[in-house]
């Protein structure tokens, strides 16, 4: 028989697609994922692994991860029914828009933001509206996205954005619930950096319409486990759990989840001690001549200096340090995103940064 391009078989929504591929490079300082590298307490540490090595793996895990979502109700104040774990967030994303998206279907969002909402959305058939946010300081267009989010059928913003850091103002978040019928996602995955009153968790009980979406890969620095979850009306938790893959939260995952949701206050010093360190990043880097940045509530900071694909190359090769490069993306050019690191990691990134651009 002749040879056939299998390839052709693909359905068409999802010709193009290439493999997530965030740019890794074996480097001695990793601060381009956005994740947690500060030392846990021995306490949590213990915990964890005493989870894990007490675990049977020859069962097959609780399908909903009911224990888990138990802990999880109990931390945000509300019912089982409320809430979904997944593996990691983008699982739940993606459900989202496998139930709520499709043909015909709506999604709004405003970029430069996680750019897997406009993934998810191409791979299952949603049209995808972009109210760009504005390009000086990247608030959001509040206008325009409640008029687009009039004709929609799902809206998905991020707070803290990511990769811009600011928070999303409530009152945009009310306007959207009070003037349209859309469904409402807000990603909370960098909330645990920002003022305990940023997270709008206790929203969702009296906002059918609203969806929290959670992760333990950030401030538990958890990123590894791949554990998200989501804060709903019970009725969006049943329509997901109908539609999830089956087990796809391991029981290793549960089990180490449900442990550090439980120790959750002892990582408060981390976490403090994160946003301390993003601090004195941010004062840093605007001693250095040509970086601009804008303030953020997450755990990194978006920065803005002239030929910035060529800093970040030179901080890999030259320092073995990694940030994000985002200057190839619109509304982004000449933007690095860098991960707060430890107080050591800082500095090396800081002496780094100021000897390549005060070289040049």
């Amino acid at each position: 028989m002749p040879l056939q391009d299998v390839t052709s078989r693909v359905r068409p929504a999802l010709a193009g697609f290439e493999p997530y591929d965030p740019a890794f490079s074996p480097c001695r300082i990793n601060l381009s994922a956005n994740e947690n590298t500060h030392p846990l307490p021995p306490v949590v540490t213990e915990a964890l692994r005493d989870a894990m090595a007490t675990t049977p793996l020859n069962r097959y895990p609780d399908p909903l991860g009911n224990e888990l979502r138990d802990t999880l109700a109990t931390w945000h104040g509300v019912e089982r029914a409320s809430v979904m774990v997944g593996n990691g967030g983008d699982e739940l994303l993606f459900n989202l828009l496998f139930a709520f998206g499709g043909p015909g279907r709506t999604l709004v969002v405003a970029p430069p933001c996680f750019e897997e909402y406009k993934n998810f959305a191409k791979m299952c058939e949603t049209t995808i509206v972009e109210v760009w946010r504005d390009e000086r300081d990247f608030s959001v267009r509040a206008d325009a996205i409640v008029e687009a989010a009039c004709d929609a059928d799902l809206v998905m913003l991020t707070s803290p954005n990511n990769p811009t850091g600011d928070l999303l103002d409530p009152a945009l978040v009310r306007r959207l619930l009070d003037e349209t019928n859309a469904l409402v996602m807000l990603d909370e995955a960098y909330v645990d950096f920002a003022p305990a009153s940023a997270s709008l968790v206790s929203w969702v009980a009296d906002n059918p319409r609203l969806m929290v979406l959670r992760t333990l890969s950030k401030a538990f620095a958890l990123a590894g486990l791949r554990c998200g979850y989501l804060i709903a009306d019970p009725a969006i938790i049943d329509v997901l759990a109908a539609i999830r893959q089956i087990y796809s939260e391991d029981v290793l995952a549960q089990a180490v989840a449900n442990r550090a949701v439980a120790l959750r206050d002892e990582l408060v010093p981390v976490i403090d001690g994160i946003v301390a360190e993003r601090t004195r990043l941010s004062q840093a880097l605007a001693g250095i001549p040509g970086v601009r940045q804008w303030p953020s509530s997450a755990n990194f900071l978006l920065v803005r200096l002239p030929n910035a694909a060529e800093v970040r190359a030179r901080l890999r090769d030259e320092h073995s340090i990694l940030v994000r490069d985002f200057s190839y993306a619109k509304g982004l050019a000449d933007c690095l995103r860098i991960t707060v690191g430890t107080a050591n990691e800082n500095d090396e990134l800081i002496a780094a940064l100021r000897a390549i651009v005060e070289g040049e």
